[in-house]
């Protein structure tokens, strides 16, 4: 399989799974959102894919699950956010690794990118619902972008046990 096929696959999947992955579990937020599993999905895509294709894995997949789920109201805010999550989680584990191992570069990388989540969501829902209310939804987010590392960290680990390349 020529290498621009394979790295288009992989990033059609990891869109998939990253859609999967939010709609699988979904605990309503109080302003109208959810907390969900699809960040470990979009920080791995973030540090698997290069800048380009897991940008636009982590939005579309994103973007599609809010669709799916019916908060289209989202969507574009949605894609933007989880796009620059994953940018920033591959620009950040890129500088980071070149001083520190994978597991360590793999976390702070991803403590960056998911405060960039929570910041992306902080200011669109404060447009929405205004800053004070808007408030309300950093801790659940932040929450969220907690099991994201956990999860993308152990998966990035056992993908590198398989020998799997991207």
């Amino acid at each position: 399989m020529r290498k621009s096929t394979k790295r288009l696959v992989t990033a059609a999947l990891l869109t998939a799974l990253v859609c999967v992955a939010t709609l699988i579990i979904r605990i309503p937020s109080p302003f109208k959102g959810y907390i969900n599993l699809g960040d470990c999905i979009v920080l791995l895509a973030g540090w698997l894919l290069s800048p380009g294709y897991g940008f636009l894995t982590a939005g579309i997949g994103s973007a599609l699950a809010d669709l799916i789920s019916g908060y289209a109201v989202y969507m574009p805010a949605t894609f933007v956010i989880k796009g620059f999550t994953a940018l920033t989680a591959y620009m950040m584990h890129k500088l980071i690794s070149r001083r520190l191992k994978e597991l360590p570069s793999g976390i702070i990388s991803g403590i960056i990118a998911e405060t960039v989540m929570t910041g992306g969501y902080y200011l669109f829902e404060g447009f929405l619902y205004g800053f004070a209310a808007s408030a309300v939804n950093i801790p659940m987010n932040l929450f969220q972008g907690a099991v994201g590392i956990i999860l993308g960290v152990t998966l990035v680990k056992i993908i590198k046990m398989t020998k799997i390349t991207f």
